[in-house]
Parts: C-alpha cells; sequence; structure tokens
C-alpha cells in the first residue's frame, strides 16, 4: 500500500500530541508536512486547520490529521473548504468508518478527551482503511453544495 503524503496541524492544545502522531509517521514511512504549530504556546486553530485543509484541498497533500482540544474547532474549520471531508475521531472504528464510508480526507482528534495510545491506534485505524465505494459514494458525492 502506497504511504500517503499527510499535513498535519494543530492549536496549542492538540500540540504535544500532533508531535507524537508525527514521530510514529515517520517511524513508518509516511511523508508528513507539519503545518505548525511550533510551540505550545496559545494560538488560533483555524489558522492551522485551514493551511491543512488548504493542502488537501489543493492536493499537495493526500490526507490531513488535525488536532485540537475538543477536535470540533478545526473539523468545523475543515470542513468550510470545497472537496474536504473531514471527520471528528474519538475511537479507532470511527476513524476505520469515516474513510470506508464517508471517504474522509481529514481526520479530526479530540487531544483532551483520547490518550496518545487511543489517538495513535485511531490515527492508524484511519490510514489503513479505503473507501468502499459503492453505494457510499452516492451518498459522498451529495456532499458538496457548491
Amino acid at each position: 500500500m502506497k504511504k500517503s503524503n499527510i499535513a498535519l496541524g494543530s492549536d496549542h492544545a492538540g500540540f504535544e500530541l500532533k508531535n507524537e502522531i508525527i514521530v510514529s509517521l515517520l517511524e513508518k514511512g509516511y511523508e508528513l508536512q507539519d503545518m505548525g504549530p511550533d510551540s505550545s504556546e496559545s494560538c488560533d486553530y483555524p489558522d492551522f486547520a485551514h493551511a491543512v485543509a488548504d493542502a488537501v484541498q489543493s492536493g499537495q497533500s493526500d490526507l490531513g490529521i488535525l488536532v485540537c482540544g475538543s477536535g470540533n474547532g478545526v473539523c468545523i474549520t475543515a470542513n468550510k473548504h470545497s472537496g474536504v471531508r473531514a471527520a471528528l475521531c474519538w475511537e479507532p472504528e470511527l476513524g476505520s468508518l469515516a474513510r470506508q464510508h464517508n471517504n474522509a480526507n481529514v481526520l479530526c482528534l479530540p487531544a483532551r478527551f483520547v490518550s496518545q495510545e487511543k489517538a495513535l491506534a485511531i490515527v492508524m485505524a484511519y490510514l489503513e482503511a479505503e473507501f468502499e465505494g459503492g453505494r457510499h459514494q452516492n451518498r459522498v458525492s451529495k456532499i458538496e453544495t457548491c
């Protein structure tokens, strides 16, 4: 299986978890783009969510991973981009289903609600899953509004 090119971003609450994900994915041979931030100082999640969503939308990255305290802010922001399907996941099965059924191209994680171990399991479940197409393709095609 081809290793995806992945853009990653977070806010201050997700900074440490983002870095742990980066270490794990680099060890597994993934090509990564860290869109920031570069520290755990307070920052605005939309800046980094837009950067990741832009990379996915433009095709610069195959997939994105975003991390903030609840996961909601980065998910809402990323979903404002045409062609981006961001999914908030807190269990590995949700990560798999986001890819299999929704063809999600951005994974959003809630740093304050999952352990590092669980987050890494979610990331791998997401990355190892593949879109099933078929009946799901018709539904995914209905998502875009413009």
